[in-house]
């Protein structure tokens, strides 16, 4: 990409850049990252979960995965709090409502989904710090452009990209605890292994809590309209629909009988 070196260079004067600047430069480097990650993904560099191979116990130390994911995610939700409190620039209502839904997710992964896992397994060491380290960047990046820099004004709530985009992103909301909360009742206690899961958007896709995930992000990308809303929704896709596939496959050579109409991550399409 025409901005890759741009970034690389800018990166080793990062002290010197504006907050405006920095924000700018992450959403570029956020888009790079995007061609990146479902490399990474389909070609199981970072191999955790299902994919793990077993008895392997890696050079890479673990984290418990309730605690990694509390770790891993909460920098989302906690950064962006810190500049609220500490802006000295009082934040538009619009801006105000789109941070809301960005610590609503957050929030929710962090400290309610995190606490509700069953027996998940160990996080490679690598993934873990990884995981937090873009939830950082991210959390940084979107806590100061909405907060800080952004000129929404209050008709804002009425522009057909904000009713749209609030609508698609509740709608993934919604998907990605329900997915959440049918995966999660797949195993009886003490039960361990895989099966095949059904219901709601798993009965079209096999990634379904991904593909909400992915409605979320895209929504408030939507809602937001910003290069740097844009730039998150573009990564999530991409490394959402790359783990989608990772799955799909993954089902279809486990069990013989896994439903072979359903797709990978888009409904009828895909």
């Amino acid at each position: 990409m025409a901005d890759t070196v741009l970034w690389r260079s800018c990166l080793a004067f990062w002290p010197s850049l504006d907050e405006k600047r920095r924000v700018d430069l992450l959403a570029s480097v956020m888009i790079d990252w995007a061609c990146v990650a479902p490399l990474v993904i389909i070609g199981g560099l970072l191999p955790y979960g299902r994919y793990a191979v077993k008895g392997n116990k890696t050079r890479s130390f673990h984290i418990n995965a309730r605690l990694a994911w509390i770790l891993q995610e909460l920098p989302a939700f906690a950064i962006p709090l810190h500049v609220l409190m500490t802006t000295k620039r009082l934040p538009s209502v619009p801006a105000l409502v789109l941070m809301g839904s960005f610590l609503l997710h957050y929030g929710y992964r962090a400290l309610i989904y995190s606490f509700s896992i069953r027996g998940g397994k160990p996080s490679p060491l690598p993934f873990f710090l990884l995981a937090m380290f873009f939830c950082a960047c991210n959390g940084y990046m979107q806590a100061n452009y909405l907060l800080r820099h952004s000129s929404y004004p209050t008709s804002w709530f009425s522009e057909w990209n904000f009713i749209l985009g609030m609508f698609v992103f509740l709608f993934g909301f919604y998907t990605n605890i329900r997915c959440d909360n049918i995966l999660r009742g797949l195993r009886k206690p003490g039960e361990t292994g895989y099966k095949i899961p059904r219901g709601w958007m798993f009965n079209y896709v096999s990634g379904g809590n991904y593909f909400g995930e992915a409605a979320e992000w895209c929504g408030w990308a939507l809602a937001c309209w910003s290069p740097q809303g844009l730039a998150f929704a573009v990564f999530a896709t991409a490394f959402l629909s790359a783990r989608s596939y990772s799955h799909h496959k993954w089902y279809l050579a486990s069990f013989p009988n896994y439903p072979r109409n359903r797709k990978a991550f888009v409904p009828f399409l895909l």
